[in-house]
């Protein structure tokens, strides 16, 4: 992130845009940080230290004041978010909204987290919003993955209770008895109390699993050990396509997750056939015949949609995708600031900013709080403004769903003859296919004639080939 183009900004709308407001922070999540800075003589460790605090609070007192303002969302046009479309100018239809939106996953930066590796940081303030924006990617595939059909996420039912937690009242003559037979209390759970401790048990371990803490398969510390191999260290700076690539190898890593597989395209080009060998792979310890005959599969795609800016042909795209269930998101934003594209309303994107920082949460603890990872106030930012580079993501359950998907998404992409796709589906293996799984900084795209030639992208995420 760089802090002079970085600042989270409120699109500005017109009066006749007259809409609910959707703002729902927290007092306590809202509240400025404040340091007390010791007077005494500081050691070198210790100035670092002070230092990434400050940054935290700059960091927690300018996007703070920047979540207090109000988003407003037009009555008279449909949001669409992630394959789902809502008319807010019902009632319910407002309410279903708040509620999915509050179920996606908002992981930001932290402060106050173990040291990361060798070096002395102990918050990604300031450089992580890149790496945060594709944990919330990932987040929502595995909430598919994991998760019913159809799940959303209630604050106040996240201590679930039994609904059936009542008086036992037995058949009795004497009142006495029913009196001490009613100060008894029951453990009858129903079939819907028992689905609900189930899925909150499962959200619970999905969340745990982004801790900030270095036994966490997706935690910031475990991304930032795999950056490594493609020369990246805490505190640098990470493009959506290096996060594409750490993401694939973190859920390659951990053994939590063994029917699913991450495939990143290359050179904006899905291989078939590479996907379906990903796929078919048998779960570890396990022989073919007895293993799952088909893993769910995550595709991750690194596109660049223009040159310095974005190439406005691709709005309609972009907006086709979103339509799409099988879209998780886009891992974007504006230049050297990163957001996780979620939906848009009419010319403006939905989104998730991860540029507030807030205190680490122990997971260790039973019923650790979950509100700091979910976000209930919706924000916009207009298409124009959204950086050319991005990754965006796509979740397959089985194979009949990976087979529709390339269908529903190749025609999306393929909106006309007159430009060239975003990226494309291809039969085959790619020549790469020879196991080195090492990620490059560049990545190729295609613009017609009148636009190839030499682009300044030094202000945006990464660096490109552009053929």
């Amino acid at each position: 992130m760089n802090r002079s183009t970085s600042s989270a900004c409120c699109e500005d709308q017109s009066p006749a845009d007259n809409m609910d407001d959707w703002l729902f922070l927290s007092s306590d999540s809202a509240e400025p940080q404040y340091l007390e800075v010791n007077s005494e003589d500081q050691e070198t460790e210790d100035r670092v230290k002070l230092k990434t605090k400050l940054v935290s609070a700059w960091n927690s007192v300018k996007y703070g004041w920047s979540l207090k303002q109000k988003s407003h969302f037009r009555k008279s046009s449909p949001v669409i978010m992630l394959g789902n479309s809502y008319e807010l100018k019902d009632h319910g239809e407002r309410e279903r909204f708040h509620r999915s939106f509050a179920s996606l996953m908002w992981l930001t930066y932290r402060r106050g987290f173990p040291q990361l590796g060798s070096c002395s940081l102990t918050t990604d303030s300031g450089w992580g919003c890149v790496l945060r924006t594709g944990q919330m990617l990932l987040a929502q595939g595995l909430l598919l993955h994991l998760m019913p059909q159809g799940w959303t996420w209630f604050v106040s039912h996240h201590v679930v209770k039994d609904d059936m937690d009542l008086p036992e009242i037995r058949p009795t003559t004497d009142v006495q008895k029913l009196k001490e037979g009613s100060s008894k209390r029951g453990r009858k759970l129903s079939l819907g109390s028992l689905l609900d401790r189930r899925m909150e048990s499962t959200h619970r371990r999905v969340v745990s699993w982004f801790a900030d803490h270095p036994t966490a398969p997706f935690g910031i510390h475990q991304l930032v050990e795999l950056g490594k191999s493609s020369g990246k260290k805490a505190g640098d700076w990470y493009g959506p396509s290096i996060v594409a690539h750490i993401l694939r190898k973190a859920v390659a890593a951990t053994v939590d997750l063994p029917n699913l597989a991450v495939y990143v395209a290359q050179d904006c080009t899905i291989y078939i056939e590479d996907v379906k060998r990903l796929c078919e792979r048998p779960l570890p310890g396990s022989s073919t015949a007895t293993s799952q005959p088909w893993k769910s599969i995550l595709l991750l795609v690194p596109v660049r949609l223009g040159g310095q800016d974005l190439n406005p042909a691709y709005i309609s795209c972009v907006k086709k995708l979103l339509k799409l269930q099988c879209c998780i998101g886009i891992i974007g934003g504006k230049p050297k600031h990163s957001l996780f594209f979620v939906g848009f309303q009419d010319d403006h994107l939905l989104y998730l900013d991860p540029h507030y920082c807030q205190p680490t949460v122990d997971i260790t603890k039973e019923n650790f709080p979950l509100t700091s990872f979910h976000c209930k106030y919706p924000r916009k930012m207009s298409f124009s403004r959204m950086d050319p580079s991005c990754t965006i993501g796509f979740y397959a359950k089985g194979q009949k769903d990976f087979e529709s998907l390339c269908t529903v998404v190749n025609e999306a992409v393929s909106t006309s003859a007159e430009m060239y796709p975003m990226f494309i589906f291809a039969e085959g293996h790619s020549q790469e296919e020879k196991g080195s799984n090492t990620p490059t900084n560049n990545i190729a795209y295609i613009q017609r004639k009148k636009e190839r030639e030499r682009v300044d992208t030094s202000n945006s995420f990464d660096e490109f080939v552009l053929l």
